[in-house]
């Protein structure tokens, strides 16, 4: 989702290699994406898989290396936080490679969270910084990173919404309907491994969400990690939670269109809730995204299960948002491609 938008703009300017390390993988996370994103087929799939962060990482940067040997590029193109990210970064960087890090600049401050350090680890490495907002600016500059290599080009991600939102809704519809959804309704998502590889947490969280669904229908599209940590903690998902698999982008972006609010430890979805003026509740103590919070719809409830109860209550009786965030206006790809063009 935010690479598209840069791919499509680079594409008849430059010559490009689409590589897939196959971190995310399945369908939903990776065939029907690229398909409904209406991105062209990888030139390569390392077919990673699954891992620990170390075994990941140890894989991607084994093929990546060997891929770049065979085909020099100029400048590394790298989005967000995941390893691949960092795997393909770190390479490059050995190899005396430019890297062009789209999503710069974002930090929760939280050292806990796997991603904090990729995108620190990333930022330090990359030679050009493409900021998605004025705050990814600010700490950057506090780090002691040239205002030269800094663009703030804005996010891709709500390029990416944007120009499929209208296919969004009609495949949400229908998938709405087979559920039998007609009412009002909420969504929730949670993956984090602080929020479901602890027993105790993810079951309070259970609890939380099913003290909601008593009055509130909750659609639960379930992450593979969530469901096994359910499985394995026999962790029974109460009535008035709607329990779905993974879904795929249109799926999930049509789903949380028309919903009233969003239950969510994603940071993404904290963007693309503000984009649609859903109001978004983070089961998280920080965020990396904390413009979300300052100029859209997003609040941290916290890693606290006992707050989600009255924070419900609120939005649902506050009028709903319309915000607009500097640079989140459809063209961040092309600027990422003016930049990545003009570094050359």
């Amino acid at each position: 989702m935010k690479i598209a938008p840069v791919l499509q703009a680079l594409e008849s300017r430059a010559e490009t290699r689409f590589v897939h390390t196959g971190q995310h993988y399945g369908a939903a996370m990776s065939a029907k994406i690229l398909e409904e994103l209406r991105l062209p087929v990888p030139d390569i799939n390392f077919g990673v898989g699954s891992g620990s962060h170390a075994m990941q990482t140890a894989k991607i940067m084994q093929a990546f290396d060997l891929d770049i040997e065979n085909w020099r590029p100029d400048i590394v193109v790298v989005a967000g936080d995941v390893n691949s990210s960092l795997a393909s970064a770190l390479v490059a960087v050995k190899e005396n490679i430019q890297i062009a890090h789209i999503e710069a600049g974002l930090r929760s401050f939280d050292w806990t969270m796997a991603e904090e350090v990729n995108r620190v680890l990333i930022d330090r490495i990359s030679t050009w910084l493409l900021t998605p907002s004025i705050d990814a600016n600010r700490n950057l500059s506090s780090e002691g990173i040239p205002e030269s290599r800094v663009h703030l080009v804005g996010n891709t991600m709500i390029d990416t919404l944007m120009q499929n939102l209208g296919r969004a809704r009609a495949v949400g519809r229908a998938l709405l309907q087979s559920k039998g959804l007609k009412s009002r309704f909420g969504v929730i998502t949670l993956h984090r491994a602080a929020n479901v590889d602890c027993p105790e947490r993810l079951g309070a969280f259970v609890d939380a969400f099913g003290r909601v669904a008593k009055q509130f229908p909750l659609v639960f599209p379930v992450h593979p990690r969530t469901a096994e940590a359910l499985r394995r903690h026999r962790i029974i998902l109460p009535p008035g939670i709607i329990p779905m698999g993974p879904l795929s982008y249109l799926e999930f972006i049509g789903t949380l269109d028309p919903a009233e609010f969003v239950l969510t430890d994603s940071g993404g979805i904290q963007e693309e809730a503000t984009a649609l003026g859903v109001p978004c509740l983070t089961l998280r103590d920080s965020t990396e995204r904390p413009i979300t919070c300052e100029l859209g719809t997003n609040q941290l409830v916290g890693a606290n299960p006992s707050a989600i109860d009255d924070a419900v209550v609120q939005v649902l009786h506050a009028p709903r948002q319309v915000t607009t965030i500097p640079y989140w206006d459809g063209h961040a790809g092309q600027r990422c491609a003016e930049a990545i063009l003009s570094a050359r």
